[in-house]
């Protein structure tokens, strides 16, 4: 078995159950996808996104991987033929092609799709390819390039895979879904799936929970659970891995550490306003009522108010902080932060007063809000708890204990890693997204 590490750039082999396991490439940022030929066993990894290479990968672990091809346009999920090519799609130039491992050579095969994310060869001279942005099911015969459209499906497709007998397997990353299609019969089933991706910050605005779900931006009924979508990953250009929403009157700001952006989107229209790129791991951000945006970043320790033209004009808040990752503004005008480093935070806007540390000793706190009554609900991640404080003298209670939250990040990744979003009703109602488990629980707290 191999597999690949996506952000630490490595691949990790075992030879078999009793063998250790070793790791066979490294700094190589970005390997997604990989396959063996079952002819001889070599093994080959391409990197998409954070790089764009192919390699062939030594499984002794002698020799250095060697390149094949770079610049390819993402090559992402591949199958090794039984010719010894390698088939698959080129993401970012919206065909499938196959590859010469041997020298490099690229010969297209089929092209017009949105965004091909998968191909596979099912031995009967066809390649299927999954489209994540129309979220179609496409077959292509080989010999003539003739695409069919076999399966609609939702957008979001990620990959799939065909079992010996014809079976089709596919996956779709908004949903956690993995379905079956019967190419014969044309028919679908789901064998697992979910309402969320992976929830992270929210924000409660009446009955509606607006999550930042990672794969996807949703709306969350309080009353029923009913989950709605607003965008979901590939399906819009615009959506960049979402990891936290702030809302004002007019405005949603969906912040993305992993792509480091904060995208601007208008309530009314669902239209992106503005995207801010650049910016290094921005945890949170909040749209004023002034038009500006206040957003922290986790890699420089720093709170800045974003506006003017395109939000060119900047001005730092904060700075010095140790892992600023979710703001709220309290009821008294100031700004609340919680420091992964283990502190609740107040910062005044108007500069009327220094920065006071409201709460220290936090387990890794993250997701934070105000109640009804003046007191914050922050997430403790690192101990899998909900703590009341109270802003006047710091006292804390346990709200919740054991909870499925605290996802461990891998190593050089910032430490919140998913957030554990927090929201409260106006019963003091509490609702917290959960990353163990891809849930959000309604927690009625007893004062």
């Amino acid at each position: 078995m191999a597999w690949t590490n996506y952000l630490m750039g490595m691949l990790r082999y075992r030879e078999n159950d009793s063998a250790p396991m070793r790791v066979l490439a490294k700094d190589l940022p970005g390997l997604n996808s990989l396959a063996f030929d079952p002819r001889n066993g070599k093994l080959y990894a391409s990197q998409v996104f954070l790089g764009d290479a192919l390699w062939e990968i030594d499984r002794a672990g002698q020799k250095p991987p060697r390149l094949i091809r770079k610049d390819m346009g993402g090559f992402n999920g591949f199958e090794v033929g039984p010719d010894g090519m390698l088939y698959g799609p080129l993401w970012f130039k919206n065909q499938v092609v196959k590859i010469d491992p041997a020298d490099g050579r690229i010969t297209p095969i089929a092209d017009g799709f949105q965004i091909p994310a998968a191909a596979n060869l099912d031995g009967k001279g066809n390649l299927w390819v999954v489209d994540a942005r129309s979220g179609e099911l496409v077959k292509v015969e080989l010999a003539t390039g003739r695409k069919t459209v076999a399966k609609q499906l939702k957008p979001s497709l990620d990959n799939l895979a065909i079992a010996p007998e014809g079976t089709i397997y596919i996956s779709n990353m908004a949903d956690n879904e993995i379905m079956a299609f019967e190419p014969a019969t044309g028919e679908l089933r789901t064998l697992t799936g979910g309402k969320l991706a992976v929830p992270a910050g929210m924000k409660l605005d009446g009955n509606d929970l607006w999550v930042a779900d990672v794969f996807g931006f949703r709306r969350v009924d309080v009353r029923n659970g009913e989950v709605r979508d607003v965008f979901r990953m590939q399906r819009e250009p615009e959506l960049e891995y979402p990891f936290a929403v702030g809302l004002s009157a007019r405005l949603f700001a969906l912040s993305s550490w992993f792509t480091g952006t904060v995208q601007l989107v208008d309530r009314q229209t669902l239209k992106t306003v503005e995207t801010i790129h650049g910016l290094k791991a921005p945890f949170d951000a909040i749209p004023m009522p002034d038009g500006s945006v206040i957003y922290a970043e986790i890699a420089t320790g720093s709170i800045t108010r974003a506006s003017g033209a395109k939000f060119a004009e900047r001005q730092v808040i904060a700075s010095g902080l140790n892992g600023p990752v979710q703001m709220v503004i309290g009821r008294d005008g100031a700004l609340y932060v919680t420091e992964a480093a283990g502190k609740l935070l107040r910062i005044p806007l108007d500069a009327s007063a220094p920065l006071r540390t409201i709460a220290d000793k936090l387990a890794l706190p993250e997701g934070l809000a105000q109640t009804p009554w003046g007191s914050f609900v922050v997430a403790e991640s690192a101990a899998r708890r909900l703590v009341e404080i109270d802003p006047a003298d710091g006292s804390r209670r346990t709200i919740a204990e054991n909870l499925p939250i605290g996802l461990a990040p891998g190593p050089g990744l910032p430490p919140p890693y998913v957030v554990t979003g927090v929201a409260i009703g106006p019963d003091g109602t509490v609702y917290m997204a959960a990353d163990r488990n891809n849930a959000i629980y309604r927690i009625r707290p007893q004062r």
